[in-house]
């Protein structure tokens, strides 16, 4: 799998050569690519940004360099991912649909964002999500195409050690996690739960079951049905 990122922060994307994600990409499982979008610039300043049409404060992202950037990087089975608060929620269920395309292309924008006809043209051509990861705004969409790159790449057959691992966790099942123990038996007072050290795995499943209804209720209610 192929992930091409667009930004003006290259290095932001270093981390992407530690763990696992850095493994991956050493064992050619998946490819990360990171493009400066100076580079697509035609100008001696090398700008990016204007100011708003219809005023405003801050400034918005040029289409011009995006334009160019898109078109030499993104290819018609390419999903377009901009990250934006005014994007859909990321959700797991999500990164499985990203995890199943050949290509991901970021679009990091910056600033007041990209300007809008970039996704209208891009969206003739081909598939371009705008996804925002909460209702919090961030500098740019560096940090999210990262949470991002992370979430979908694990999925990616090959960069997990134990695919077994990645059934049981929060939102695979439409619920939480439930909590997980290791040794010592006992810490600071705190005991670990009897019925894990019961050998009985059945109980062991009815309580795990029991503990992921019981903290998505606590803290994500709005992830059980009504």
């Amino acid at each position: 799998m192929r992930f091409d990122i667009v930004t003006i922060f290259p290095e932001f994307f270093e981390v992407l050569d530690i763990s696992l994600l850095g493994k991956a990409r050493a064992n050619g499982v998946v490819e990360y690519s990171i493009h400066d979008l100076r580079d697509f610039t035609h100008d001696k300043h090398r700008t990016v940004d204007d100011t708003p049409y219809g005023g405003g404060a801050g400034m918005v992202m040029k289409p011009e360099p995006w334009g160019d950037a898109i078109d030499a990087f993104a290819t018609d089975d390419t999903v377009v991912v901009v990250p934006s608060p005014a994007g859909e929620p990321f959700t797991q269920a999500m990164a499985r649909e990203f995890a199943a395309a050949p290509r991901l292309l970021f679009a990091c924008g910056r600033y007041e964002g990209i300007d809008q006809r970039v996704v209208d043209h891009f969206s003739t051509r081909m598939r371009v999500r705008a996804v925002s990861l909460g209702d919090y705004v961030l500098n740019g969409g560096e940090v999210a195409a990262l949470a991002i790159i992370e979430a979908v790449a694990r999925l990616v057959p090959g960069v997990v050690g134990n695919p077994e691992s990645l059934v049981e966790e929060s939102h695979e099942d439409g619920l939480l996690e439930y909590p997980s123990y290791t040794k010592p038996q006992e810490w600071r007072g705190l005991e670990v739960p009897p019925v894990l050290l019961s050998g009985n795995h059945a109980a062991i499943a009815a309580w795990r079951r029991e503990q992921q209804v019981q903290r998505t209720r606590d803290v994500r209610p709005d992830l059980l049905p009504d």
